[in-house]
């Protein structure tokens, strides 16, 4: 895995970092607590100026936060909710976790969307129910930019103030970064055998009302 990023930047320059980080926020194969490190790295070879690191990878973030938000204003809670029970084995989501979201939202307004952006895990998934509650989009393109900028930010600086030490850290960073992908992919596969939970006609009935 490491060595795909490192491939990816080397050959498409910044383009290849607003790639990995716009996937990185549609669909998490590789975490940015990876992407961003390595690339602030790399500026200290002079393969890149840290401010484009940072300017590069905040666009990518930003960029990949808009399908998921656009997905919540267009489908709704309803059908998402209903896509959700139908396929949440394959989209590794379920109805009670597209309420819990909108519900999060909703009690913490639309300033949850600078702060989660601060927070692994939550960072892609909050454009969801932004999008649910119709959120402006210039409000949501103003604190995303400016969440994803921060946590950009500070990542690209950890590898740049690592510098010359970054080798040292690689040496353990890249089978860890495998152990990583391969709990993701366990944690995914659970998801899709496991029984599913059987949902109460009470429960049911709550949400109906």
């Amino acid at each position: 895995m490491l060595g795909f990023v490192t491939g990816l930047l080397d050959s498409l320059g910044y383009v290849g970092l607003v790639l990995l980080m716009f996937l990185e926020n549609v669909f998490p194969p590789i975490p940015s607590e990876l992407i961003m490190p390595l690339a602030g790295y790399t500026a200290t070879r002079g393969q890149f100026a840290i401010a484009g690191v940072i300017v590069a990878g905040t666009v990518g973030s930003v960029l990949g936060a808009l399908p998921l938000y656009w997905l919540g204003r267009r489908v709704g809670q309803d059908r998402l909710r209903t896509l959700a029970d139908r396929h949440g084995r394959w989209l590794a989501v379920s109805p009670d976790e597209i309420d819990r979201a909108s519900s999060w939202f909703s009690r913490h307004g639309r300033w949850v969307i600078l702060f989660g952006r601060l927070v692994p895990g939550v960072r892609s998934l909050i454009s969801i129910p932004a999008g649910i509650n119709r959120m402006p989009l210039v409000p949501f393109l103003l604190l995303t930019t400016l969440g994803s900028g921060v946590w950009t930010a500070i990542l690209a600086l950890l590898g740049y103030q690592l510098g010359s030490r970054f080798g040292e850290v690689e040496t353990y960073l890249s089978p860890a970064s495998n152990v990583i992908l391969g709990l993701m992919a366990a944690a995914y596969l659970w998801r899709v055998i496991r029984p599913p939970r059987r949902r109460t006609a009470g429960g049911n009935a709550a949400h109906r009302g």
